[in-house]
């Protein structure tokens, strides 16, 4: 049999598999995915690690959904989405980007043809030449904690820069759940303290790259009451990088971790659109 003959009598079998369970009236379950499954790849933001992303990995594999998360360096927007680009031409078939906080720049600097949707979840979308900083202008749009004494720095092995040394940023203990997940239980933030990774202060200054969301289509998750982005800064971001696919929630920075079902409910949009 030729391969066009197989692929014919694999979808005719499909086309009657279909009908047999119409007619006994099995349905395929609410929220599966009936087209070809979209990859979706979770990318972790600042003061955090793939940890955050447990709950709504697992809801979206009981959907149907191929998970895979990106364990993000958080070294700077042209490093990072320079791996990860490494890991997307892994993955056969469509992909959907999922980014979190500085995840957003990540997502946003990475260009793969085979990423079908970008999601923004309480996350940065620049435009070219905008960076995490510049964005996080307290004029412009107030409202941000993440400043010291909450936000300290400490010197790093790093291998990726002459010396091998850097300086990172990270969120000290006693300011954690005010600032970065006050929506969660003492035991959570605790742990998800626990997970913290630094991020280069050189990430925060380095201009983005193209948007990625110029080309694909995007969704944004804002978090209204987010005291590491502001709403309002957000919903700019949104309304450039996703118009029309804008959705908000009452929940901290961290949503994915409180609220993860409302998470993987946009995810599940824009996979599924």
């Amino acid at each position: 049999m030729s391969d066009t003959a197989l692929i014919r009598a694999v979808r005719m079998l499909g086309v009657i598999l279909l009908a047999v369970l119409g007619a006994i009236g099995l349905s395929t379950p609410a929220g599966a995915v009936t087209g070809p499954t979209p990859t979706v790849v979770l990318v972790h933001g600042a003061f955090a690690d793939s940890s955050g992303w447990r709950d709504v990995a697992a809801t979206l594999r009981e959907d149907g959904f191929g998970v895979q998360t990106f364990d993000n360096p958080l070294r700077g927007p042209a490093y990072d989405s320079g791996l990860l680009r490494k890991q997307l031409a892994s993955i056969s078939g469509p992909i959907v980007l999922v980014g979190h906080s500085y995840g957003g720049m990540v997502i946003t600097n990475t260009h793969d043809d085979d990423v079908v949707a970008n999601v923004y979840i309480a996350a940065f979308a620049p435009e070219r030449g905008e960076f995490v900083q510049g964005l996080l202008n307290p004029i412009t749009y107030p409202g941000s904690r993440l400043l010291p004494p909450a936000l300290q720095l400490k010197v790093v092995d790093d291998p990726t820069v002459p010396g091998g040394k850097n300086l990172d940023g990270y969120i000290a203990e006693p300011y954690f759940r005010d600032i970065f997940a006050q929506d969660v239980s003492a035991a959570t933030a605790a742990d998800m303290f626990a997970h913290q990774k630094s991020a280069a202060l050189v990430a925060n200054l380095e201009p983005s790259g193209d948007a990625s969301w110029t080309t694909v289509p995007s969704w944004y998750l804002v978090s209204r009451q987010d005291r590491v982005i502001p709403p309002a800064l957000q919903r700019f971001m949104a309304s450039r990088a996703a118009p029309g696919h804008t959705s908000e929630i009452d929940a901290s920075h961290a949503s994915l971790v409180s609220q993860p079902d409302a998470v993987s409910a946009i995810i599940r949009q824009a996979a599924t659109a």
